[in-house]
């Protein structure tokens, strides 16, 4: 592993990103938090060697992006994805505690937020992950915002992701994303989609149908000195999806089933994740496997092209 350049960052690169790095080979990131947070151990390990071997298959390279130890790891060597998966009581970290997660020494898992700041911190321009985080649904009297949504307007790295979650009020989402100036892209599809589902109901406010159109997107916002970042919307397969009227109904009743166990703030999400997987008798999970593989394609892919 090497070292970080700077002393005052605890910093580690897997061999393997280095050797990227060094070779000006493609890279796309990835979060932690769906290893920690996201599912039980053997999954979470199966899931994210797949993760990391689809990507490696369309010629990029996968840097898992975590806090072990309070060292920022930009890519992970097979042990430590393996005893990552295994890890018990990790931190959930985004943009207002991943300085704390290094500063304590602690272990943390990398939500959007805080890989889309590993990764421009480390010079990753493709970040692939489930779904963004968004403005929740009942906002207008929890506040509850993700920091997914700041980041993207702030920060210079290509998010692919199926969409807002589900379980978010995505007009409202959309709202404020139009309003901080990130270009939301839906991959070869008019419609944006809603996570579990191919189509939200909404119209996708642009579309781009190949990996080469997205990364010549992104050299023309380069041009013109265009800060933050970019939403690619890639729609989960179609063989995979859960159609989205029958996926809401599930999703009511998980909200209703938070509401009266009284969850609020970060515990709401993982809460309601839990739910929707009894709900659908794990249709939800296995959905969500294939819409992470399906995004890391894809991120592979846009990497790659950003490269020729």
């Amino acid at each position: 592993m090497t070292r970080s350049a700077s002393p005052l960052l605890p910093m580690r690169t897997s061999a393997e990103v280095a050797a990227a790095k060094e070779r000006g080979a493609p890279i796309v990131a990835l979060e932690s938090t769906i290893i920690t947070h996201g599912m039980p151990y053997p999954g979470n390990l199966d899931m994210a060697r797949s993760v990391e071997r689809i990507i490696r298959e369309q010629g990029a390279v996968p840097a898992t992006i975590a806090v072990i130890d309070g060292v920022l790891h930009i890519g992970l060597e097979d042990a430590e994805l393996e005893a990552l998966s295994k890890t018990e009581g990790a931190m959930k970290v985004s943009r207002a505690d991943i300085a704390f997660a290094i500063a304590e020494r602690r272990t943390g898992a990398t939500t959007v937020a805080a890989t889309m700041i590993g990764a421009a911190r480390a010079g990753i321009k493709v970040f692939a992950t489930g779904g963004i985080g968004g403005v929740h649904r009942g906002a207008e009297e929890s506040f509850d915002i993700s920091a997914d949504l700041e980041e993207l307007a702030r920060t210079g790295v290509i998010v692919i992701c199926a969409g807002a979650k589900a379980i978010l009020d995505i007009p409202k989402t959309l709202e404020v994303l139009e309003t901080r100036g990130v270009p939301v892209v839906t991959y070869d599809s008019p419609v944006f989609p809603a996570f579990w589902s191919r189509d939200s109901g909404l119209a996708s406010p642009l579309t781009l149908n190949s990996p080469a159109a997205i990364a010549n997107f992104q050299k023309v916002r380069d041009q013109l000195g265009i800060d933050g970042g970019m939403l690619i919307a890639n729609p989960v397969p179609k063989a995979d999806e859960i159609p989205r009227d029958e996926m809401e109904i599930y999703i009511a009743r998980a909200i209703d089933n938070a509401a009266r166990d009284e969850i609020t703030g970060k515990a709401v999400t993982p809460y309601l994740l839990d739910n929707l997987f009894h709900l659908t008798d794990g249709r939800s999970l296995k959905t969500n496997i294939a819409l992470v593989e399906n995004n890391a394609r894809l991120a592979a892919e846009i990497a790659v092209a950003m490269i020729d």
